[in-house]
């Protein structure tokens, strides 16, 4: 039997590991370039600039993402999903009672190069 996931924008299960393992990311490049929100978003993976997409699965509506998962394949960029808006925006460094649906990371800071290395290995292993 096959499960379909309730929210349009989310392709994979994603374990609480790896989520952990991506917030540690995106604290760990905070020095790197990212664009925030769907709209930057969604421009970085057309562009082809976006080194690496997170996404929240508590997006509301969740179409405001569909999209993102698409391009990302179109394009060759690997992507991962957080369980919380709220917590995403706090570890890319943004003010406390801010949400962002989804991040870009368009550079990768040498400090947060072997983390990257690590998740997107382990995002690899879930999309298979």
């Amino acid at each position: 039997m096959r499960v379909i996931s309730m929210s349009a924008h989310v392709t994979m299960d994603t374990p609480t590991g790896v989520a952990d393992k991506i917030y540690e990311l995106v604290q760990a490049n905070n020095n790197g370039r990212m664009k925030k929100g769907s709209n930057e978003v969604t421009k970085a993976a057309e562009r082809g600039t976006a080194k690496f997409i997170i996404m929240a699965e508590d997006v509301n509506p969740p179409e405001l993402l569909a999209h993102i998962p698409l391009i990302c394949a179109e394009k060759g960029i690997p992507f991962g999903y957080v369980p919380s808006q709220e917590f995403l925006a706090k570890e890319a460094g943004m003010p406390g009672g801010v949400k962002t649906a989804s991040l870009a990371l368009l550079e990768v800071s040498k400090g947060a190069q072997e983390k990257f290395n690590e998740v997107v290995e382990l995002v690899k292993g879930l999309s298979s």
